[in-house]
Parts: structure tokens; sequence; C-alpha cells
């Protein structure tokens, strides 16, 4: 992979762990000179991603819609910053400048656009490896709820299998580096993707 967009919180968070884990993300996509996409704020969790990829000299590009531009406190030491006219903009755009997904803690609009970037890949619009780093646990629980839909018969096992998950950066980026994707959808013509 040549390029990640990570979804992540513009919040710190309680636990400082969320912070400082953001942090070696961001040096470790640097140092293996993976390119970073995120949201395009200075603030909270992304804060602290850019911050360790732009102190490893990596190349970090924020993509913001224009609104929260003042709101989310937008990067201005970035190597890109792409501003889209809306939400549904930035989230084509991330996709469009990515090859991975990775989810750190965040609150709504983290799992927002992870879950749409889950149900392309369901859909067999995209084929790239999707990532949770579940930090101290953070989404056990969602984990957890997924597999209940497994269960209950609302998600496929192979689609709930697409979503790897590490408690390590290392073990992750492992695991996304060697993700095989699932073919896609019979019901889905070629031509459509």
């Amino acid at each position: 992979m040549k390029s990640i967009v990570v979804f992540c919180g513009s919040s710190e968070g309680t636990n400082h762990e969320y912070i400082q884990q953001a942090y070696v993300l961001g040096k470790t996509m640097a140092e293996q000179n993976i390119k970073l996409v995120y949201g395009g704020a200075k603030i909270g969790v992304m804060g602290a991603l850019a911050k360790g990829a732009l102190e490893a000299d990596g190349t970090v590009i924020g993509v913001i819609p224009d609104f929260l531009k003042i709101r989310e406190v937008c990067h201005t030491q970035l190597t890109e910053l792409v501003v889209t006219q809306d939400m549904h903009e930035r989230k084509l755009k991330m996709h469009e400048l990515s090859e991975g997904i990775i989810m750190l803690p965040g609150g709504y609009g983290t799992l927002e656009e992870f879950f749409e970037m889950l149900t392309w890949a369901q859909l067999g619009l995209h084929q790239y490896p999707i990532g949770i780093l579940n930090i101290d646990g953070f989404y056990t629980e969602l984990m957890n709820m997924l597999t209940k839909m497994v269960d209950q018969g609302f998600v496929k096992q192979e689609n709930y299998e697409m979503i790897l998950v590490d408690e390590t950066i290392d073990g992750l980026l492992v695991q996304m580096e060697s993700y095989r994707p699932l073919p896609v959808p019979k019901w889905i013509k070629k031509e459509q993707v």
C-alpha cells in the first residue's frame, strides 16, 4: 500500500493512549513510505496522527469540507490540503487518494466514514484492506455487536472477516499488507464497479 486513509476523532478522548498511538501510527506510516490521508484537522486524535507523520518527514494529505475548515481548526502545515464542498465529496476524495483504510478511536463521524467504506467493500466497489486499531479495547464492544449481526443473519461471515483488527500498529499493517479481497459479488455486474 502506498497510501492509507485514517478515520479518527477531532477530539482527544479521555485516554492519552489514543493520542500516543495515533502519533506512532503517523510516524510508522511515514517511516514505511505510506502516504497518510486524513480529515485535515490539527486537533485531537487527527492532529496527533498528522504530527507523527509530519515529524517523520511523511507525506500527509488532509481532506476537509469547506464548512469544517474553521470548526475543526484546519492544519496549515500539511503536504497538501484538499477542500471539498461537502462531506460526501470528502469521503469520495479520501477513497480516491487511498489504498487502505484504518479506523482509530473517534465518534459518530469516524464510525460513519468507516462504515461507508466498509459497505462499499461489501458491495464490491473497492477491494482495499480495512483495519481497526483497537487501542486499549476501544472497539471491542463494536466487534461484539458485529458478531451478533452475523449470528442474527444480517451480516455474512465473510463480510465480517473483511475487517482486520489488531491492538498493535505493526500487527495491523502486516495484516493489511497480506489482505486478499473477496471476489466481487456475482449479483454486481463488472461494469458497475
